[in-house]
């Protein structure tokens, strides 16, 4: 799933690219053996604070239109599946059961679902309401998403954009060469919060999705039948937020591996 959608331009042009690069191993591998290391050379700092930023923007313009949190019962629900969810997040990074978690419902038709760099989320009525979702499927839903920001992968692409397809150009941004600067910081802003996701992204989000799901005790193979439903709602053409995952064949068959792979716990916790 796409995870940030449109983050304004000036947010974050109000950070400062950190001139070190760094290799790094975002989180640990858990039951489902995600294991990449990461190129980074913007701070998760500066991610988060543009994502928290924008963030607020968002929860303020919903509010607005009287599109925020509107039904109490969903809400209650959702927040219920999502700290379980979190609470598990130390499988994966020590760090993360403390974030500043935060959810919110949305009014909207759109089959969306979302979750920024340092853990501030949202999820569509028209999601919930138009695919029926059981509890294990919303938390096949915001495990998915959850696990693109404990992979930092927004920063990830930050940096990728950095690294690569901008030549000696980057060298010069680092320096803060006047419109140098600024051009990288728009071609930054463009690939962390426009584009969609990598396949590679996805496919970790998913695995690591699945063994949130199994050890908050909901059952990870509902991770299958949302994307069966979500197939059916898109006429064989998955959403623009799922553009870039595998075929549905070979998603069905990755995600029933690695929900097989994690059953184990989501018994255990079931007992």
């Amino acid at each position: 799933m796409q995870s940030i959608l449109k983050i304004a331009l000036p947010v974050l042009l109000a950070g400062t690219i950190t001139t070190a690069c760094q290799t790094v191993q975002t989180t640990h591998g858990g039951a489902v053996g995600v294991q990449r290391s990461q190129l980074m050379m913007v701070s998760a700092q500066e991610v988060e604070q543009a994502s928290s930023q924008q963030y607020q923007q968002m929860v303020a313009e919903a509010r607005r239109k009287n599109a925020l949190d509107r039904d109490p019962a969903t809400v209650q629900r959702v927040r219920r599946i999502v700290s379980r969810l979190t609470a598990q997040t130390g499988a994966f990074r020590p760090d993360a059961p403390s974030w500043a978690w935060e959810v919110h419902v949305f009014s909207s038709n759109e089959l969306n679902a979302w979750c920024m760099a340092g853990g501030k989320m949202a999820i569509y009525t028209g999601l919930i309401e138009r695919l029926a979702l059981t509890d294990d499927e919303i938390a096949a839903v915001m495990g998915h998403e959850i696990a693109h920001a404990l992979r930092e992968h927004a920063r990830e692409r930050v940096s990728k954009s950095m690294a690569t397809g901008l030549g000696i150009s980057v060298a010069g941004a680092l320096l803060g060469v006047g419109q140098l600067g600024q051009d990288l910081m728009s071609q930054v802003a463009k690939v962390s919060f426009e584009l969609p996701n990598s396949r590679e992204h996805e496919t970790e989000a998913d695995r690591m999705g699945v063994e949130l799901a199994a050890r908050a005790g909901y059952d990870p193979r509902a991770a299958v039948t949302l994307w069966n439903k979500m197939a059916g709602q898109s006429a064989g053409a998955p959403p623009q937020w799922l553009s870039t995952h595998p075929s549905h064949a070979t998603r069905q068959k990755d995600l029933a591996e690695y929900a097989a792979r994690v059953m184990p716990l989501y018994q255990g916790v079931r007992r």
